[in-house]
């Protein structure tokens, strides 16, 4: 898909961020990897793997017998995630830079899994192909995207209003749909798939750090949002430490946006 089209900061910057976002989601991926059929012995793809929080979740499914590729287009991220599989002494792991929009190969693996990929791409249904021909017969593409128009804050705070409201067009400015995450399971059936299989996850909380995720979130599009003309960086800045304000109030009830999961069988 090319970094013009992804529009939050990359780097060891955005790497943070991912790690606290995959804080927050493996409570509710673990449980999508375990009902799509991941199991010991499988060879899964993880698409745009980040620093390879979910990369190493699979390696642990799969087990000794199995092996986990984690692709991404941030060299910095693939270092760092290499990093921390040697560390970890991780063997069933290998991290590449690559680019969705390149090809993934022609049915090598049984599982191939993205999260909040689609969403920034131009085309997402070419994605999805793509996915798809990287599957043996009988292998699951597994998906989970957002959809912006699920975060909510209570009481209402316009901080969480004017978060949104730039998210979305900085979204949209670079190509990408910040509400894709209703549209995955068409995706995957018009892709061929069978046993489709959709559910909606939402971390929320009066606590906890799935409510830094929208004042970490803005911090990590500025660059974006200014270079596209959607707000000033003082601007930015203001509303960014009123989101942090939120997320240490005791009361004030904050969520990310809601999350798509979808699993579908290759025929």
């Amino acid at each position: 898909m090319g970094d013009q089209h992804y529009l939050i900061r990359g780097g060891l910057e955005g790497r943070e961020r991912l790690r606290v976002l995959g804080r927050v989601m493996r409570p509710t991926t673990l449980p999508l990897l375990e009902r799509a059929g991941v199991t010991a012995g499988m060879r899964c793809l993880d698409v745009g793997c980040g620093g390879g929080d979910v990369t190493f979740d699979l390696a642990s499914l799969v087990g000794i017998t199995g092996s986990v590729v984690g692709v991404d287009l941030d060299p910095t991220k693939v270092e760092l995630a290499r990093g921390d599989a040697h560390q970890a002494e991780i063997s069933n792991v290998e991290f590449r830079v690559a680019d969705l929009a390149d090809g993934l190969g022609e049915a090598e693996y049984d599982v191939v899994y993205a999260r909040f990929v689609l969403t920034h791409l131009p085309d997402p249904a070419a994605g999805v192909a793509t996915m798809v021909a990287a599957l043996k017969p009988g292998g699951r593409l597994v998906v989970e995207d957002i959809d912006y128009r699920g975060s909510f804050a209570h009481p209402d705070s316009a901080a969480t209003d004017a978060h949104h409201d730039i998210y979305v067009r900085s979204a949209q400015a670079t190509g990408g749909d910040p509400y894709i995450g209703a549209a995955l399971p068409l995706l995957l059936l018009d892709a061929g798939l069978h046993r489709v299989q959709p559910t909606i996850v939402q971390p929320a909380g009066l606590e906890g750090e799935a409510k830094l995720m929208p004042a970490l979130t803005l911090e990590n599009i500025k660059a974006t949002a200014v270079r596209h003309g959607i707000a000033e960086a003082d601007e930015i800045d203001r509303v960014v430490d009123e989101l942090y304000a939120l997320a240490r109030d005791p009361r004030t009830y904050l969520a990310i946006p809601r999350v798509v999961q979808v699993w579908g069988e290759r025929p």
